[in-house]
């Protein structure tokens, strides 16, 4: 006994027209209620200190210059490469545990050097390094 035909069941046909419609309506909605903000590029100027010692104060026998353009890192007069510096300060800091170490830093120098500059003292174990900066003049 049969109690219904059988049909051929084709899948419904998607009209993609109206769906492209609804996606562009959405999409234009998001683009009117969206805020844009603009992130402000960040500017470090290293800042100038009011109890920075006076030249000739201190005599420093190690001096680390970070200028701003490459080659970034020099020790004393002599240029030294980043993946040679920490090599350099442990054979220092082997002839002379307790030396002190200072650090000038340019002012446009970038700070990811400077940063990398004291992580080798540290991986050298040089625990007695400064900053130098410039002494603010008062008006």
């Amino acid at each position: 006994m049969k109690f219904s035909e059988r049909k051929s069941h084709r899948p419904p046909a998607i009209i993609i027209i109206s769906l492209i419609d609804i996606l562009i309506v959405l999409l234009i909605f998001l683009m009117v209620t969206t805020t844009f903000r603009e992130a402000p590029a960040l500017s470090l100027t290293l800042p100038t200190s009011t109890s920075a010692g006076t030249v000739g104060e201190t005599v420093q026998k190690f001096v680390i210059t970070i200028a701003e353009s490459e080659p970034y890192v020099y020790l004393g007069d002599r240029a030294v490469p980043l993946d040679a510096l920490e090599g350099t300060l442990n054979e220092l800091s082997f002839e002379n545990p307790e030396m002190n170490l200072s650090i000038r830093p340019d002012e446009a120098a970038p700070v990811g050097v400077l940063v990398d500059v004291i992580d080798a003292a540290k991986a050298a174990q040089i625990s007695n390094f400064s900053l130098l900066t410039k002494r603010e003049m008062a008006e």
